[in-house]
């Protein structure tokens, strides 16, 4: 875990430093509660302002250390288990972050909030690259390399008002193509079934984040709003995620022992 923390931390102070200079104030990003379908409750404190999409934030959290903490599989290898404990740590830094930008609404955190969303898709195919590889040809450099070009993907919000909306659409492209070509691969049943399940998910948080304002017309939308299911919709795609990928290490890894013996 300290390998998975200590990697993690480095880049997350770096872009926090970067996110608090000047190079991002051109970056489109909303710093207003009308762009929240949620009503604020003016008695709450700046850190409850939106009751629902502040407090969503800790099932994040809660998703992280579950699995940051799960030790079911006791033949879990060191770089498997590396590999759900960053995913893990993904998850619990994230949540303060979404959360600083609901309170404060200051630029800064709503780019991190961007930011960050963008490597945390791309572990997905580096997961996936282990998973394909095997330990013996997987490469932690190849990893590191695909998660720098997806930090530095940020640059195209820079370059466009749409730039970022880009650049997730690319990296949800590439989870999707490694998702549905390792379960042919390696897949069974069960893992089918998390793969649907996480792109339900992706789906519903992509399409109930943008319809926010248009669900606030129906009764049953105007305090648990769209914005918040589609963050329950983010940490099923988190959890479902981890389901798949972790069943599918296991199962290759079973392969690859009873290849050696």
């Amino acid at each position: 875990m300290k390998s998975a923390l200590l990697h993690l931390s480095v880049p997350f102070v770096l872009c926090v430093a970067l996110a608090n200079t000047s190079l991002f104030d051109e970056v489109a990003v909303d710093l207003s509660y009308d762009h929240y379908a949620e009503q604020r409750v003016d008695d709450l404190p700046g850190f409850l302002a939106m009751p629902c999409n502040c407090l969503v934030n800790l099932a994040y959290i809660c998703v992280g250390l579950y699995w940051l903490l799960w030790h079911r599989d006791a033949t879990e290898t060191e770089r498997s288990r590396y590999m759900r404990e960053v995913f893990a740590l993904m998850a619990v830094f994230y949540a303060p972050v979404q959360w600083t930008r609901l309170a404060v609404l200051r630029r800064p955190p709503a780019v991190l909030d961007q930011w960050f969303t963008l490597p945390i898709f791309a572990w997905v195919p580096v997961w996936i690259s282990y998973i394909e590889r095997r330990p013996a040809n997987w490469r932690a450099s190849h990893a590191a390399a695909l998660e720098l070009v997806s930090i530095l993907s940020y640059s195209l919000a820079l370059a466009h008002e749409r730039g970022f909306e880009g650049a997730l659409g690319c990296h949800v492209a590439l989870a999707l193509y490694k998702g549905v070509r390792v379960q042919r691969e390696h897949g069974d049943g069960r893992t089918r079934g998390y793969l649907l399940l996480a792109l339900l998910s992706c789906a519903g948080f992509v399409v109930l984040k943008l319809l926010d304002h248009w669900l606030a017309r129906y009764r049953l939308f105007q305090r648990l709003t769209g914005h918040f299911w589609s963050k329950v919709c983010d940490v099923l795609q988190f959890h479902f995620s981890f389901c798949f990928l972790t069943a599918l290490t296991q199962r290759a890894e079973a392969k690859t022992a009873a290849q050696q013996e």
